[in-house]
């Protein structure tokens, strides 16, 4: 019987993360991109800035999350200079939203969190057919069950910048140890009113 592109995508794995803290947001994914059993890459970045204060991390069909990522760039950018003012958190979700709602009989096989600050830390779960939904913590891909597991133990309102950073290496290191679609090392970006920054591999094994 022949794959079909849900069943292929359904082997696409990853974790990444999204947790909420005091003074940001705190970003996480692993660095595996996999085709059914076999790994494609080990070093894709799943963490992607669309503006200087928020950003989107990728799971599911490569090839649909760099074309949302490219479309977001690119509408956000007309926003802007359209309105002559950042757009915030909440309105790059519902955008998201509304392109995959577009698109719900011919979906992106991609499930996204978008993360950053405006006039407060927010995170939103965006699925593919452009539901949304505001978290202070959450997971997404084939090792979000695990990571979420662990994220539920240790997460805290209004966690510091530094715990936050832990409890997300933590969880993303933890699904990699049972998630085989998930694994090749942890990526972290940190969203702060200062902007979004990715940390260095030194930074992150403080952390590890």
């Amino acid at each position: 019987m022949e794959e079909t592109k849900a069943d292929q995508v359904k082997k696409t794995g990853t974790t990444t993360v999204g947790l909420v803290c005091k003074n940001g947001v705190v970003l996480a994914s692993d660095k595996r991109a996999t085709m059914g059993y076999y790994i494609a890459s080990k070093d894709v970045q799943k963490i992607e800035k669309i503006n200087d204060r928020i950003a989107m991390t990728l799971a599911g069909g490569v090839g649909d999350a760099q074309n949302l990522v490219r479309w977001m760039r690119a509408e956000i950018k007309l926003y802007e200079l359209k309105n002559q003012r950042q757009m915030g958190v909440e309105a790059a979700a519902t955008l998201l939203a509304n392109i995959l709602s577009q698109y719900k009989f011919y979906p992106f096989f991609v499930q996204i969190l978008i993360g950053g600050v405006d006039k407060s830390p927010r995170v939103f779960s965006v699925d593919m057919l452009g539901g949304a939904t505001e978290e202070k913590y959450t997971a997404t891909g084939s090792g979000s069950p695990i990571a979420m597991g662990l994220i539920e133990e240790l997460y805290k309102p209004e966690l510091e910048t530094e715990e936050a950073i832990r409890v997300a290496v933590k969880s993303v290191n933890t699904a990699m140890k049972r998630d085989s679609a998930s694994g090749e090392g942890v990526t972290v970006m940190l969203i702060t009113d200062k902007g979004a920054e990715l940390l260095s591999e030194k930074e992150i094994e403080k952390h590890c």
